[in-house]
């Protein structure tokens, strides 16, 4: 037993040593993963060992043994066969995190144990808040926009995405780009606009922010930029500024040299920039400035004004010694410079400023414009031309220059006395005389029916002393002669020259001339007398300038202002023209200018300067005319007269002058309905002119009652200064709108402005009584009808004058003569005493019947007509005169 005992023994040993042989012990072959997993999403965490026999699995979480559902059934953690940790949901809180934690794996069997290597579990978040949240930004187009975008805390860590208007932001837009939350946009545009939205994602879900909105502006760009202008004085200018921008940007104006014109310019469409009546100190460099809130920007443009040139000292007429030198003025003004050149009346030579001298180096003109001769000669008389020109216009003005000894010359011969008519017989000879005043070197020659004579032919001989004789005359010669003055009788029977005629009075176109008759009268009486003319700088002969001219004083018209004229007269009597009186004295005639009246053209300009001028509204008369009137606050005594402009808004300007009365008003026709005027007014002397007025608007109706009222009367109230005036309404047919009242104008000639009556009564009112009115002055009165569209057609004006008698506050003796004196009271009494003879006679007639018989008698009687005066205070009797449409009455 023994001996089987140990057998046994030793046979299972050998057994089990064979089988150990064979086991392993457990080996893990798959080690767990990390994991992140949603809150109550399920989970898995993989384990896998070999060995032999096969190894048990355990799990530890933190170092402490995990409980499965073998461990209590109704646990959510699973141990799966393979050995696997199967979470059926992952639980995790606030305060509870029974699932997250560090995880192992532990294999085990009766030969050892393997562990796996940690694995975490993680539960993933995403909180609602965004760390930050995109901002607002507003760009201009063009520059980069950045939205910037920190997502909410999250495990794992969120990533962070864009919508724009709720459609996901591709980065397959070159331009757009995302990075680190950031969403950047180069060279934004118009179209990015919008409102923005970060998404910050992971695998718990998406978290929207809230939006912000990326506004793109634009800077200000010029649609149509100011040009250069380059325009006339007193004109209208428009600078253009047209611009675009987000936001609208705001536009102004400023000139680099000063301000802006004060109180002649105005911003038009809140861009636009215009200038008024522009002068030349407007000129420069206008800007206009457009800008926003995201930027700026400048456009400038020049403006020139141009000024036509004017004179601004004229040359003075001179007259000199020959020899001497002499110099002319001619100052100008003008914008730009005008060019100044010279240049003698009749010749073709110009005279520049710095040009070489000329004519024996005895002309020359200065930088300034001024002429100089050296060593004047006779020939140098006459008028020197100085002229100004520039692109704005041109201006010339003259003088005239008379050398001592010149003048004489210049005069054209004067035909003493003419041939006279002969007859002579056939083949005989006449001698036809001409005898000339004008020395030597006159020339006479002869025309025979207005065709020049040659005296070489053969029976015709012009003789030196101007004769032409004519030999061997033919029947077909014998004709009448054509010359410049032909006589009709012989010399003796021809009246005497008057003699030399005296100027008395000159004006700009006329000269007073007085002369004596001479005692020859001839063979007949003197029965009038010729005038002739002659200047250099209007013709090369005589002319006759007046004739039949009666008396011995005669005013010659016609005659060109600043110019120097000869005279001559002849007697005619009824055998012809008596031999030219002795020539005149030169006269110059006036110039209209006040420099060549001897005035100082700057202390006129000076007075004008200080005038000021003050328009009144304008009273709209009519759809197409309108009446101006103004004041003048200090006069002067060289004010000719006011020059009226008008136009409508944006129009050249219409000009008419008025000449200086005490007036001061004038009316405007033909102006367009409907239509608004701008009116301004500025007093003139000749060229010179002061300052303008303030302008006012005057706006025409659009439409007024085509007639006017009818039937008006006006009639003065008995000896007193108040008038009635009536009318009735214009035809119905005719009538635009109801009449709403009734103009009535009364106006006196002569009357100050203050006298004038203009009164308005309602339109149901069809008279009105006119007080305060001037005796012996002619009143004129017109009404018209006024309706909605306007004052209507005025009626034809009703002449009147007062006759007020002057009257006072009279005695009784006083007043009871002037009733004496009525005619009313003298026929009373007349036909009071009247009766009383005829009672008295019917009374001695019926005595005598009774008595039979004639005795004397005496008797007395008093009688007294009761006449019943009224009189009224400072009123008195008078006829009154009316001059309106309906006939005369007596009050």
């Amino acid at each position: 037993s023994e001996e089987r005992h140990s057998c046994l023994l030793k046979g299972f040993d050998a057994f089990w040593s064979r089988a150990r042989f064979e086991d392993s012990a457990p080996r893990i072959v798959e080690d767990p993963s990390d994991l992140i997993v949603s809150k109550g999403e399920p989970a898995t965490l993989n384990c896998k060992a070999e060995g032999r026999p096969p190894p048990s699995i355990e799990w530890y979480k933190d170092g402490e043994r995990v409980e499965t559902d073998r461990d209590d059934p109704r646990s959510h953690r699973m141990l799966l066969p393979s050995g696997s940790l199967f979470f059926l949901r992952i639980v995790h809180g606030r305060r509870s995190k029974p699932d997250e934690g560090i995880y192992t794996c532990v294999a085990r069997n009766y030969l050892g144990e393997d562990i796996s290597r940690n694995a975490s579990l993680e539960v993933a978040i995403l909180r609602d808040d965004f760390r930050q949240a995109p901002s607002d930004v507003v760009v201009a187009a063009g520059e980069p926009a950045v939205l910037e975008c920190v997502p909410p805390r999250g495990h794992p860590e969120p990533t962070v995405s864009w919508k724009r208007n709720n459609v996901r932001v591709s980065t397959k837009d070159e331009r757009v780009t995302m990075r680190g939350g950031k969403l950047m946009i180069s060279h934004t545009r118009k179209s990015d606009a919008g409102m923005y939205v970060c998404v910050g994602t992971n695998m718990v879900g998406e978290r929207d922010s809230d939006p912000a909105e990326l506004v793109v502006y634009e800077r200000p760009v010029l649609v149509r930029r100011p040009v250069n202008q380059v325009v006339m004085e007193d004109e209208t200018v428009d600078f253009l500024c047209e611009v675009h921008g987000d936001p609208a940007p705001t536009v102004r104006w400023r000139r680099d040299e000063g301000e802006l014109p004060r109180g002649r310019f105005e911003i038009r469409n809140g861009n636009n920039l215009r200038l008024f009546r522009v002068k030349e100190q407007d000129e420069g460099t206008y800007t206009c400035t457009s800008e926003n809130s995201v930027g700026k920007t400048e456009a400038s443009a020049m403006l020139q004004v141009h000024v036509p040139p004017q004179i601004a000292s004229k040359p003075r007429d001179q007259i000199a010694t020959q020899g001497r030198s002499i110099t002319f003025q001619c100052g100008t003004t003008g914008n730009p410079p005008p060019a100044i050149f010279w240049q003698k009346e009749g010749s073709q030579m110009l005279l520049f400023p710095g040009q070489p001298p000329s004519q024996s180096g005895r002309y020359s003109v200065s930088m300034s414009g001024e002429l100089t001769i050296t060593d004047v000669h006779p020939e140098d008389s006459g008028f020197y031309i100085c002229q100004a020109i520039s692109v704005a216009g041109s201006v010339l003005t003259k003088a005239l220059l008379e050398v001592e000894g010149g003048p004489p010359g210049r005069v054209p011969p004067i035909i003493r006395q003419g041939p006279a008519n002969q007859t002579v017989s056939q083949a005989a000879t006449a001698q036809l005389h001409c005898r000339v005043i004008g020395g030597p070197s006159v020339k006479i020659s002869w025309e025979k029916d207005g065709e020049k004579v040659q005296g070489n032919k053969p029976r015709l001989t012009l003789m030196e002393n101007g004769t032409l004789q004519i030999t061997d005359i033919k029947v077909c010669a014998m004709e009448r002669m054509a010359f410049e003055r032909c006589l009709v009788s012989e010399f003796i029977q021809l009246p005497g020259p008057p003699q030399k005629p005296i100027v008395t009075e000159v004006t700009k176109n006329t000269v007073t001339l007085t002369w004596q008759s001479n005692p020859h009268e001839g063979g007949a009486a003197v029965t009038s007398y010729i005038i002739e003319a002659f200047s250099q700088s209007v013709g090369s002969t005589w002319q006759t300038v007046a004739d039949h001219v009666k008396q011995e004083r005669h005013t010659v018209v016609g005659l060109f202002p600043n110019t120097v004229y000869l005279f001559i007269v002849r007697a005619v009597n009824s055998y012809g023209l008596s031999d030219p009186s002795p020539i005149s004295e030169p006269v110059r005639t006036q110039d209209g200018s006040p420099t060549e009246q001897g005035v100082d053209h700057r202390q006129v300009q000076r007075e004008l300067g200080d005038v000021s001028v003050y328009l009144q509204k304008p009273v709209v008369l009519s759809p197409s005319s309108a009446k101006i009137s103004w004041t003048v606050a200090r006069h002067s005594r060289y004010v000719q007269g006011y020059r009226i402009f008008y136009r409508t808004i944006g129009s050249s300007w219409l000009v008419q002058d008025v000449e200086e009365t005490s007036d001061h008003s004038v009316i405007l026709v033909d102006l367009h309905s409907n239509t608004e005027y701008e009116v301004k007014i500025r007093p003139f002397f000749n060229e010179l002119q002061g300052h303008d007025s303030l302008m006012v608007l005057l706006r025409t109706p659009e439409e007024v009652l085509s007639a006017p009222p009818q039937a008006v009367s006006v009639v003065q109230l008995t000896n007193s200064s108040s008038i009635s005036v009536s009318w009735e309404p214009p035809p119905h047919n005719i009538q635009s709108g109801i009449i709403r009242e009734y103009k009535v104008w009364c106006l006196g000639s002569g009357v100050e402005q203050e006298n004038q009556i203009n009164r308005t009564v309602d339109g149901s009112v069809l008279s009105i009584l006119l007080t305060g009115l001037l005796s012996d002055v002619r009143y004129s009165v017109t009404v018209a009808a006024v309706t909605s569209l306007g004052v209507g057609a005025e009626s034809p004006p009703v002449n009147i004058s007062l006759i007020i008698l002057g009257c006072r506050n009279l005695s009784i003796s006083e007043q009871i003569t002037g009733v004496i004196r009525q005619p009313a009271f003298i026929a009373g009494l007349g036909v009071a005493a009247w009766l009383v003879l005829t009672g008295f006679s019917g009374w001695l007639y019926c005595r005598h019947r009774r008595r039979k018989q004639l005795g004397h008698y005496t008797t007395s009687f008093a009688y007294t007509p009761i006449i019943v005066v009224h009189i009224q205070p400072e009123v008195c009797y008078s006829p009154v005169f009316s001059y309106g449409a309906r006939k005369n009455q007596l009050l």
